[in-house]
């Protein structure tokens, strides 16, 4: 399997908003613990080790761009 890294989330944008009300009324501590928590569940279901590994790779990289 590869990282598909087209669109691919039906209503990204209700997707987004339940990703947001998620954390709301969190504190910082907790809203990042949440994501964090999603983070790996959704790992977990990926499963994928070599697609995995490629997603840390691309968040990083795209984490290091944007600071620069």
């Amino acid at each position: 399997m590869a990282l598909n890294r087209q669109p691919n989330i039906a209503n990204p944008d209700v997707f987004y908003a339940e990703l947001i009300n998620a954390q709301r009324e969190l504190s910082d501590e907790q809203a990042d613990m949440v994501l964090a928590k999603l983070v790996l569940i959704l790992a977990n279901h990926v499963g994928d080790r070599a697609v995995l590994s490629e997603a840390i790779a691309l968040a990083r990289e795209n984490t290091l761009d944007s600071a620069a």
